[in-house]
């Protein structure tokens, strides 16, 4: 189910979809970050899964993270560069979100 939810908010393997939630995230993202949109950020790393179909064997599944993923290990990281929690809107959650 998460790697459908990704294609239906519309980060697909043909790209984003236009009037999408995921293009208005890439929006809203590339004026937070100054007119371009970050490798590794939040909407990078959903168009990636949607673009492979690959959510859910990377961990973010629909009980929440797989312990030992590679998403369990992205949430790691960011919790480390974030002072011990991932932030509410960064990365990790929202790709697990969707």
């Amino acid at each position: 189910m998460a790697d459908q939810n990704i294609r239906n908010a519309g980060f697909t393997s043909s790209g984003i979809s236009s009037g999408s939630l995921a293009s208005s995230m890439m929006s809203r993202e590339a004026q937070a970050s100054g007119g371009g949109v970050h490798s590794g950020g939040p909407t990078s790393t959903l168009q990636g899964l949607g673009a492979t179909g690959s959510a859910h064997s990377m961990g973010f599944t629909n009980s929440g993270i797989s312990g030992g993923s590679p998403a369990a290990h992205m949430m790691s990281q960011e919790a480390r560069c974030h002072g011990g929690g991932t932030p509410r809107g960064g990365t990790t959650s929202t790709v697990q979100s969707i």
